[in-house]
């Protein structure tokens, strides 16, 4: 399939399931998906949590209840680079920890498939790691941009220990005026760079005509507004109506969490959906209202100390004599439901990402450039492993 070919199918499956994906878990009390109610239900919440660690075993255990999961499972099937890593001195090393090194490794070992003989142009580097092995590969020269001054010092101190043909400059990428950084004899890269950072990289290299783009994209939703703006024409055309929501779906296929931070995480779960029980009997409302981010610490306290906090941070009175332990048990069964409608979301949450890829993709096709996706490593090392990489 071209690439056009593999957006049109993939468009027109996620729209055609969309009553699987296109919601939000916690504003259910019951499973919105009759049909799927006795096979969510024969799962016990620890078969829930390997299911869902598992992407492949996902689409097999709903293939024959949802139309077309064979067919989805297909296009989410992407290429893989499979290039030798690179050895690197140990003090190219040094300050990266082991998963984020291996990455680096394989994403380097993918783009350096075609000779590294021209300048690069790191962008959103950070301390310039993947600068600085590329200069250590025999990129001529590195221009890294980034936005925090004392990123910009730390990698420029260890470019010149290192003497490695490097130069940082500090800008702030979304508002600074950045097109005297790109040029059309260039290799611009760019690892996990978030939301519209990456997309001002790719329409600023696109408009410089740079001859090699290179980049892995990330957190889709950031920086952006709510209503997804998408970047080709197929995209442009599609029925599909995508919000922060459905863009943060794309992500929520991670590297397994270490226990303790699991198990705060279902604490979590379980005491805001409490609250929202608590704050439903209170109000009257029926819709589910979310409370801020908090320290994880307070989920290490008691859930009528988060209710407290919660009710402050919306505005909410709490009277005396409320029975805390009825709610955190409606907020435990709650829990159960969402886990389940979020298992059954998840099943397309690599859909999403590939959908958003090839619209980047096509958007550098329409720019007169040459495209390939692919995958740069093992999902292991990072879910977010798509390559995008382009020509001129």
């Amino acid at each position: 399939m071209t690439l056009a070919e593999h957006f049109a199918a993939l468009d027109a499956l996620l729209f055609s399931t969309r009553q699987y994906w296109q919601c939000t878990a916690f504003d259910f009390d019951d499973l919105p998906w009759p049909e799927l109610a006795n096979l969510l239900w024969a799962l016990d919440d620890q078969q829930v949590s390997e299911l869902d660690a598992d992407q492949q075993a996902l689409y097999r255990y709903f293939t024959d209840e949802i139309e077309h999961i064979e067919k989805l499972a297909e296009l989410c099937e992407l290429p893989a680079i499979s290039a030798a890593r690179n050895e690197f001195p140990f003090w190219i090393s040094n300050g990266i920890k082991g998963r984020k090194f291996e990455q680096l490794q394989d994403f380097v070992a993918a783009i350096s498939q075609q000779p590294l003989n021209q300048p690069v142009l790191e962008w959103c580097a950070g301390k310039g790691h993947l600068g600085r092995m590329l200069a250590f590969n025999g990129a001529p020269r590195v221009h890294s941009i980034e936005l925090q001054q004392y990123l910009c010092d730390q990698g420029q101190h260890s470019a010149k220990q290192q003497q490695l043909a490097m130069q940082f400059t500090q800008a702030d990428v979304l508002t600074d005026d950045t097109d005297g950084f790109f040029e059309s004899q260039q290799h611009a890269v760019a690892l996990h760079a978030c939301g519209r950072l990456h997309q001002t990289f790719m329409q600023q290299a696109s408009k410089a005509k740079t001859q090699q783009i290179s980049f892995s994209p990330c957190c889709y939703h950031l920086f952006t507004d709510n209503a997804y703006q998408a970047m080709s024409e197929p995209a442009m055309q599609s029925q599909l109506a995508l919000t922060h929501r459905d863009l943060k779906l794309a992500l929520q296929e991670t590297v397994t969490a270490p226990s303790r931070v699991d198990k705060v995480r279902k604490t979590e779960v379980e005491w805001r959906l409490g609250f929202d029980a608590l704050r439903k009997s209170l109000t009257g409302e029926m819709h589910y209202v979310s409370v801020p981010s908090v320290n994880k610490a307070i989920f290490s306290d008691s859930f009528s100390s988060f209710c407290l906090w919660a009710a402050e941070k919306k505005s909410l009175y709490l009277p005396e004599g409320i029975d805390y332990n009825k709610f955190l048990e409606i907020g435990k069964k709650r829990k159960r439901v969402t886990e389940r409608v979020e298992l059954v979301r998840h099943v397309f949450r690599r859909a999403i990402e590939v959908w958003l890829v090839l619209d980047r993709a096509l958007y550098l096709q329409q720019q007169g450039y040459q495209v390939t996706v692919s995958t740069f490593c093992e999902k292991q090392l990072t879910p977010r492993n798509i390559l995008i990489q382009a020509n001129y």
